[in-house]
């Protein structure tokens, strides 16, 4: 395209690239706050969900635990192969990873509180 070819642009004919060189700094800051903002917003909303999804997971294998009928519901295990060192085991690791992802859920809640107003 030649120089002869460029017409100048009127306001109501100007494109995005036209506009987005124009644009004030204040502009650029309040829409590169705004893309941060929102971002991070749904990167804890998510955040929050999988915390939640996790303990319900947890919760729910550690009930499935007292559940000794390894085959059907008519079978039961056998006294002598119940390992009651290993189950005492899990079932304690179960309820330390439940707390501490219960702490931690409660800590992202209070920040998404604090940093976006509330859910």
């Amino acid at each position: 395209m030649s120089e002869e070819d460029a017409t100048p642009l009127s306001p109501e004919t100007v494109g995005a690239f036209i506009h987005s060189l124009k644009r004030n700094n204040k502009q650029i800051r309040d829409d590169r706050a705004t893309a941060i903002a929102e971002d991070t917003q749904l990167v804890y909303k998510r955040k929050i969900e999988d915390l939640e999804l996790s303990i319900k997971k947890m919760k729910r294998e550690q009930e499935n635990m007292l559940d000794l009928s390894p085959t059907n519901a008519q079978s039961l295990i056998l006294a002598s192969d119940f390992d009651c060192v290993q189950y005492a085991e899990k079932d304690i690791d179960l309820g330390i990873k439940i707390r501490n992802t219960e702490i931690t859920l409660e800590i992202a809640k209070k920040r998404y509180d604090y940093l976006f107003g509330g859910s």
